[in-house]
């Protein structure tokens, strides 16, 4: 990922060095297992645990190998001396490639975590502090009922949770040690190696693997990042729509020197809102390769490997950046109540047909009797007109209300009337 929408700490659980980082605290941790159970020298198992890598030496050794993982253990032997024997042994490249990167998504996945409870708190904010606070609902782009903005908003803080939940149990089931060699017989080792380096590693064995572990495990992790951009998306859609010139009803944080437009100096521009959406497409579109990737050759190809090499580090920087902005974004938003007011009144009542043809219903009228009659009402107000006094004016209508009827369904407190309920739903007290 380039370096704009890059964060420092994700950026380097991703980079080479963390990358041969991983795979040799991987050698290190089989080492020191079979140490312990005696199938290497004790003594060999201990110098291994000192051992380091050079990456100019890697570099080196694979312009010559052609083969990332025998250059990196050459490169450790190298540090070792003659114990280096016992580098790598009875192993084949993917036990340690795929067992590295499991212990490089859990600690990719520790930092992802902190950013989506500081969202998941920035979601509980915005919500307490717009409760009560009417607004336009809207639906086809189209004034439709009123809401609220607690209401609004809650419902992006449950798909949230739910996308925060899928994540949560992607990574989870992908956090796999995978040692049993070179088509999954455990034909170099015994299964009791995966068993004890899992335990100390704090990962799972993997069930039945070829000689990687099987990447749909890896596609359900894509497609949890995908969900989770499509919610992303969603949200940052209506942000934009919320802040367009003949909406303006909330308006992102504006900071001192900054510019919205290098022409017109007027302009506010939605650019953190159009930034998520961008790149929530690039996240989606990684779901494509991922699922191509499961289906590998036999016991194993090496079709996936480049791919995931750029897709994996560019989905957890990626999903780390957007949530950070997404943080930012919500921290600082700003709620127009004045326009917000005006908007609800260039409806001219007309938002509150549906209670008013609900109440004809209930006074006796037949429905269809009912709908055309406030649909022909509400369609021919004038500019100046009501659809509260066309009410009351109307000869056929007005029989059907008293004034008190009328003053309660266009106080817009019928649509109020359980956003504590719905709230409370979302887990908002």
């Amino acid at each position: 990922m380039i370096e704009r929408y890059s964060l420092k700490e994700m950026s380097e659980v991703f980079s080479i060095q963390s990358r041969f980082n991983y795979m040799l605290k991987v050698e290190k941790a089989v080492a020191y297992v079979q140490g312990q159970l005696k199938i290497i020298p004790k003594r060999s198992a201990e110098k291994i645990q000192k051992a380091v890598f050079q990456i100019d030496k890697i570099n080196e050794y694979e312009k010559i190998t052609k083969h990332d993982v025998i250059a990196f253990t050459k490169s450790v032997a190298d540090s070792i001396g003659a114990d280096g024997a016992y580098l790598h042994f009875g192993m084949t490249s993917s036990d340690i490639l795929d067992t590295a990167l499991s212990l490089q998504i859990k600690d990719g996945f520790n930092i992802l975590e902190k950013k989506l409870n500081q969202l998941d708190k920035v979601f509980l904010r915005i919500i307490k502090q717009s409760k009560g606070l009417i607004c336009l609902g809207r639906t086809h782009g189209m004034m439709a009922e009123p809401t609220s903005y607690a209401i609004k908003f809650s419902g992006f803080y449950c798909e949230f949770k739910r996308n925060k939940k899928r994540i949560q149990e992607a990574v989870n089931q992908v956090l796999i040690c995978k040692l049993s060699g070179a088509v999954g017989t455990y034909s170099g080792q015994s299964p009791k190696i995966e068993e004890k380096v899992a335990k100390y590693l704090r990962l799972s064995c993997e069930t039945v693997a070829t000689q990687v572990v099987p990447r749909d495990r890896y596609a359900q992790l894509f497609m949890s990042f995908a969900c989770f951009a499509a919610g992303l998306d969603r949200l940052s859609i209506e942000l934009r729509h919320l802040q367009r010139s003949e909406v303006s009803e909330v308006t992102e944080g504006f900071s001192k020197g900054q510019r919205g437009s290098s022409a017109m100096p007027h302009k506010k521009n939605p650019i953190s809102a159009e930034n998520i959406s961008g790149l929530s497409r690039l996240l989606k579109s990684y779901v494509q390769p991922a699922l191509d990737n499961v289906s590998l050759w036999h016991e194993r190809d090496i079709s996936h490997s480049s791919v995931e090499r750029v897709i994996l580090a560019d989905a957890f920087i990626l999903v780390d950046y957007l949530t950070d902005r997404l943080s930012q974004l919500l921290t600082h938003l700003q709620f127009d109540k004045t326009q917000i007011k005006k908007n609800l009144q260039r409806s001219q009542g007309r938002i509150f047909s549906s209670a008013v043809l609900n109440q004809l219903v209930l006074k006796g009228m037949p429905r269809e009797k009912a709908y055309y009659l406030v649909q022909d009402l509400s369609h021919n107000l004038g500019e100046q007109e009501n659809l509260y006094n066309k009410i009351l004016s109307d000869n056929l209508t007005k029989k059907y209300f008293k004034k008190s009827d009328l003053d309660e369904i266009f106080s817009g407190r019928r649509h109020l009337q359980y956003e504590k309920y719905i709230l409370s739903k979302s887990g908002v007290k």
